[in-house]
C-alpha cells in the first residue's frame, strides 16, 4: 500500500467542518487535502491532534495577504480562553519565561527584539562563513560508513544544522556537545493528560537549565558574538530576563530542527525525481536555484505559528472570532496553481519562484540566508561525496515526524556506492 492510497479514499469524501489535520496519511502527503481545501475556499476551520481548532489559510494570495495583515497579531495574550485551554500547554513558570520570543511578539517590541539578531544572520556574514560551514559538512560525511547503508538523519542532518548554529551564534564547543536534541521536542504539543507529559516536562526543565548555563557562561566569557550581545543587552536593561531566555530558546530550537527536516524533504524530493538528482549532481552551479525550488516543493515549515485578531473580524469572507487562532499553510500556498505553473512538479529551472517557505512580512525568517547556505552546502556535499546516493527503503516506509507545524522524517536510510 502506498502513502497515496489512503488519501484517495479521503479525497472521495466532502470536506468536514472542522477539517481534521491528523493521521499518518496526512503527514506523509498533505498536498491532496490542501488541493481540495484551496478549491473549496481560502479559509477553513481545522482540527489538530491536540484538540485545538484553528482557522487555516490555504491559497497563495490569501496566505500572502494574511502574512502581511497588521490586524493579525502574534502575542499569546490575544488568544481567547477556548484557544488557551488546548493550545497554551507549556506549564508555568516556563510559559512566561520561554514564550516571549520573536515568534510571539508584535511591534514595536518585535522590531526592537529582532534588531539584536539581524546582523548575526546577515547574508554578507553568512557568505564569509561558507568555508567553515563546508568544513563542518565534510567532517560529518567523513564519519559516515565507507559504503552504504547509512541513516542520513542520525549521521548528518541531525547534527549539521546545530554545529552551524553553534558557530554562528557563538555557542562554545563544550556546551554545544551537551545539547540534547530531544529538548527540541518541547515545541510539540503534549497535553496535561497525555501519558507523555512527565517526559515533556522533564525535557522542558532540562532545556531551561541549559539556557541558564549558557547565559552564565557568556556573561563570564563575553565575546563578539550573538549570544554575548544578547546577554549584554539584558544586563544593560534593553531586554528582560524572560526575553533573553526566550530568544535563546528560539535560537536553539527553531534555528536547527527546521533545517534538519528540510534536508530530509529535499533529499526525498530528489530521490523521487532521479533525473533531477543526476542533473543537480552533475551541475553544481544549479544548486542555488534548485534549493529555492526544493523549499517551495516541500517546505519543512508546513504551517505558521498562531496569529490572532483582537476583535471579531472577517478574513477573505469568513468571520473569525476574536482570539481564535489563524494559521497559514505555507505548503498549500506553495503548491497553488494560480501562482505556480504545474505546482506539483519539481522544476529546478523554475524562475521566478516567489515561494513562502520562509514566510513573509515582518515575521519573515531572520535566518533565511543561513538556511539557504546550509541547504546548498549540505545537498552539494552529499551529492558530490556519496556517488550513487539513493533511498534504501520503500517510499511508503518513510517515517514522517508527527510535529504539528513541520514536515520531515525521523530517519532517512540511504545507500551509496562509496564515500569519496
Amino acid at each position: 500500500m502506498t502513502t497515496q492510497e489512503p488519501l484517495a479514499a479521503v479525497d472521495a469524501q466532502p470536506l468536514t467542518d472542522p477539517v481534521p489535520l491528523t493521521g499518518c496519511p496526512y503527514k506523509a502527503d498533505p498536498y491532496p487535502l490542501y488541493e481540495r481545501m484551496r478549491e473549496a475556499g481560502p479559509v477553513h476551520r481545522v482540527l489538530f491532534p491536540s484538540g485545538v481548532q484553528a482557522w487555516l489559510v490555504t491559497g497563495y494570495e490569501a496566505a500572502h495577504a494574511a502574512l502581511n495583515d497588521d490586524r493579525l497579531g502574534k502575542s499569546h495574550d490575544r488568544g481567547n480562553d477556548r484557544w488557551r485551554a488546548r493550545a497554551s500547554i507549556m506549564p508555568e513558570p516556563q510559559h512566561s519565561q520561554l514564550q516571549v520570543h520573536l515568534l510571539h511578539q508584535d511591534p514595536p517590541q518585535h522590531t526592537h527584539m529582532r534588531s539584536f539578531v539581524t546582523d548575526a544572520f546577515a547574508p554578507r556574514r553568512i557568505e564569509q562563513l561558507r568555508s567553515r560551514l563546508q568544513e563542518l559538512a565534510d567532517a560529518l560525511v567523513d564519519a559516515l560508513p565507507e559504503a552504504g547503508p547509512a541513516d542520513l538523519v542520525a549521521g548528518f542532518a541531525a547534527h549539521f544544522p546545530f554545529r552551524v548554529l553553534a558557530e554562528v551564534i557563538g555557542l562554545p564547543g563544550e556546551l554545544a556537545e551537551r545539547f540534547d536534541r530531544d529538548w527540541g521536542k518541547v515545541v510539540q504539543p503534549v497535553g496535561p493528560t497525555d501519558p507523555g507529559r512527565p517526559l515533556y516536562e522533564a525535557r522542558l526543565q532540562g532545556l531551561q537549565s541549559y539556557i541558564a548555563e549558557v547565559v552564565t557562561h557568556k556573561r563570564e566569557h563575553a565575546d563578539d558574538d550573538l549570544l554575548s550581545g544578547l546577554v549584554v543587552a539584558r544586563d544593560q536593561g534593553e531586554l528582560s530576563q524572560e526575553e533573553l531566555d526566550s530568544m535563546i530558546f528560539q535560537l536553539l530550537v527553531a534555528g536547527q530542527e527546521p533545517v534538519t527536516n528540510q534536508i530530509t524533504t529535499a533529499l526525498i524530493a530528489l530521490f523521487r525525481h532521479p533525473d533531477q538528482l543526476a542533473r543537480l549532481r552533475d551541475d553544481p552551479a544549479l544548486m542555488p536555484r534548485a534549493v529555492e525550488e526544493l523549499l517551495r516543493h516541500d517546505s519543512a515549515f508546513e504551517l505558521t505559528t498562531w496569529r490572532f485578531f483582537d476583535q471579531d473580524s472577517e478574513l477573505h469572507g469568513t468571520g473569525i472570532p476574536a482570539g481564535d487562532s489563524v494559521i497559514v499553510s505555507l505548503c498549500a500556498a506553495n503548491r497553488d496553481p494560480s501562482r505556480f505553473d504545474d505546482p506539483d512538479a519539481l522544476d529546478l529551472d523554475r524562475s521566478p519562484n516567489p515561494h513562502l517557505a520562509f514566510g513573509h512580512g515582518i515575521h519573515f525568517c531572520p535566518g533565511a540566508a543561513l538556511a539557504r547556505a546550509e541547504l546548498q552546502i549540505a545537498l552539494g556535499t552529499l551529492l558530490r561525496r556519496l556517488p550513487g546516493l539513493h533511498l534504501a527503503i520503500a517510499d511508503e516506509d518513510l517515517e514522517w515526524i508527527t510535529a504539528v507545524l513541520g514536515r520531515g522524517t525521523t530517519r532517512l536510510p540511504v545507500g551509496y556506492d562509496r564515500r569519496l
